[in-house]
């Protein structure tokens, strides 16, 4: 697989132009870099978010938005002195509160949803291979493990780790079996089990590694789930039946995906961020440049330990990004020390 990614990566760097860095820092550092285009600039402020005491972060992996502008940060953590998995601050970066110890290696994918007057975490726990709703302060409401009876996971050893999850119109929800074995399985309101599809495989309707998913509603096109097809390096699109539609390109490992009005974005493991408009024409990769992107990727992607060679405007593995309600991007990487990168919308 790493030869496959490497040679994909050769093979289009040449044709996508890297985006200018509009902005750079003054030489005391001060003012941030700027990244994009047009109604699309954004300022990069790495390192984003006020870590309280016993708190530091280990390998950052999934980020959240609530109704009401809180901010949730999942790491897995690498070691016991990681602290809690789950962390919220409020729009200024300040620790509001944190929990999920118990989540400890395994925080992944973190979804919110409003059902009624109350909202919930979806929080995809690797280690544990479940998935875990939860209220916003951590209370357990249920937990879903092996689904035995989709009929995809027989024999003695089944393989089974969910990634990510995404909402659909009538209440229900999609589990993505990301690091398993590449199905995605639909559940009803009641979170009773619907039906299944996917599979290994880079045939329409088969996939490697559906890591992240969200359903794409916006203004003009039907209703579809749209999921990162990350190891075959698009993006695959299917009836909310699970009948395979069609597929974006132009992609490299995408990781994870949000929409926010006509824009949809995906955070991309080959250090960038990609933004396409509503006809899925790319609007640009932030961040972008072909020699960095090398440089990010080589050795088995040594630079996600070497912070020391991080630069202003550049990404290194981001994992995952969400909208906030003001059009600002959070970024998390998947890096050792973990990183927060809020991106501030200036067009």
């Amino acid at each position: 697989m790493k030869t496959s990614r490497r040679a994909f990566l050769k093979a289009t760097a040449a044709a996508i132009a890297a985006p200018a860095i509009v902005g750079a820092q003054d030489k005391a550092g001060n003012q941030p870099v700027v990244v994009g285009k047009g109604n699309f600039r954004y300022a990069c402020h790495h390192g984003w978010g006020q870590l309280p005491p016993g708190l530091k972060w280990q390998t950052t992996h999934g980020v959240a938005v609530d109704s009401s502008g809180l901010i949730y940060i999942t790491h897995r953590g690498t070691s016991r002195d990681a602290g809690d998995t789950i962390v919220t601050f409020d729009a200024k970066g300040k620790h509001v509160r944190s929990f999920g110890r118990e989540y400890h290696g395994g925080g992944h994918g973190i979804d919110i949803r409003k059902e009624g007057t109350d909202e919930f975490i979806y929080l995809s726990n690797t280690s544990k291979q479940n998935v875990v709703k939860t209220t916003l302060k951590g209370e357990v409401v249920w937990t879903k493990a092996l689904p035995k009876e989709t009929g995809k996971y027989d024999g003695d050893q089944p393989k089974y780790s969910p990634t990510n999850v995404n909402f659909m119109p009538d209440g229900g929800f999609v589990i993505g079996d990301g690091y398993g074995s590449h199905f995605l399985h639909r559940y009803d309101k009641d979170a009773k089990w619907m039906h299944s599809w996917g599979g290994f495989g880079d045939a329409p309707g088969k996939m490697k590694t559906p890591h992240g998913h969200w359903l794409d509603e916006r203004p003009g096109r039907e209703p579809a789930i749209v999921v990162c097809d990350r190891a075959n390096a698009r993006l695959q699109y299917f009836g909310l039946d699970g009948k395979h539609l069609g597929f974006v390109a132009g992609l490299s490992f995408p990781a994870d995906i949000d929409i926010r009005g006509e824009v949809m974005l995906v955070p991309d493991l080959h250090a960038r961020i990609s933004l396409f408009d509503k006809n899925n024409q790319l609007i640009d990769h932030l961040g972008h440049d072909p020699e960095w992107t090398r440089q990010a990727l080589a050795n088995n992607f040594a630079m996600r330990s070497n912070p020391d060679k991080w630069q202003a405007g550049r990404f290194v593995h981001p994992h995952d990004a969400c909208f906030d309600h003001d059009g600002n991007i959070f970024v998390a990487e998947w890096v050792a020390t973990g990183r927060i990168t809020k991106l501030e919308r200036l067009g």
